[in-house]
């Protein structure tokens, strides 16, 4: 090997080492968490309700009073706040949680815990300024004495029924517990009316407009979109134009034609300028067809 390969290949040799040392430097160490993250969501009747939260341990320390001071707020866990989301309205006794995201916070003293939830969810442990108006439920539950200490914090969903279920929070050696309830019936209610209902006018029209852009069967979208303008009335003036379309490309032109009419006036009440324009060059095109 000449002198001026050897040289080559030492330039190769050491900008491959500079890559190495470059990627290798910026790698992070990574190791485990103290306070490990869990996020899980549980079912309750037709609810959700997902909590996400750091979980710290014991480790042989005396938690409550000592770790966690007494009647002090608490953000309730490590690491960035502990949230719960709920998908309905959740009821505790007299108090109301309304369906949203929210903070936890806790206020523990020896003989009882005030668990707070705050509509501030972004914070990383307690806010420098404590605002009571984002303040949106307060709860208090007695404190129960545990047999033996559980090392990790630990928050769950327990006593799951359709209609009810209960927020226990755990550590050390106490358990605060929070029954709810929900409304699952009008929940159920709701859903069994929506469904015994049939199909709504906006399940029509796009079921129609579906067909008629992908030039399925005509006959079929046309009775589809004859039951959303029933529904909806000759007023939606877009139904009434995918009517007149469908009817057009049946060869129905006089139908086609009375339809393009009834949404030519509509979206002229509107001032859908775009639908005027497109009815109005229809009903020249379908007059020269019928």
């Amino acid at each position: 090997m000449n002198s001026s390969m050897l040289l080559n290949w030492k330039s190769i040799i050491s900008v491959y080492s500079f890559i190495v040392l470059a990627t290798t430097s910026y790698t992070q160490v990574e190791t485990p968490e103290l306070s490990p993250r869990c996020k899980f969501t549980q079912t309750v009747g037709l609810t959700d309700v997902a909590v996400d939260y750091s979980r710290p341990s014991k480790r042989d320390r005396v938690v409550f009073g000592n770790v966690v001071p007494y009647n002090k707020v608490w953000r309730l866990g490590a690491n960035k706040n502990s949230t719960i989301d709920i998908s309905s309205d959740l009821y505790f006794g007299s108090d109301t949680l309304f369906k949203g995201t929210y903070a936890l916070f806790a206020i523990p003293s020896e003989q009882s815990w005030e668990l707070i939830f705050y509509n501030e969810t972004s914070n990383w442990g307690t806010p420098g300024t404590w605002d009571e108006a984002k303040v949106v439920c307060r709860l208090k539950s007695n404190v129960i004495s545990l047999s033996s200490p559980l090392e990790t914090m630990t928050i769950s969903i327990d006593d799951i029924g359709t209609r009810s279920a209960t927020l226990n929070i755990a550590w050390d050696q106490i358990r605060v517990s929070y029954p709810f309830e929900l409304d699952t019936k009008s929940q159920v209610v709701k859903s069994i009316e929506a469904v015994m209902s049939g199909p709504s006018s906006s399940d029509y029209y796009k079921s129609a407009k579906y067909y008629l852009m992908e030039g399925l069967d005509a006959e079929k979208a046309l009775i589809w979109i004859n039951q959303a303008i029933e529904l909806r009335g000759p007023s939606a003036y877009w139904m009434t134009r995918v009517q007149a379309e469908l009817y057009a490309s049946l060869g129905k032109y006089p139908e086609a034609i009375e339809a393009a009419n009834r949404s030519l006036e509509a979206a002229k009440k509107s001032e859908s300028s775009r639908y005027i324009k497109m009815n109005e060059a229809s009903i020249i095109e379908w007059t020269k067809k019928k």
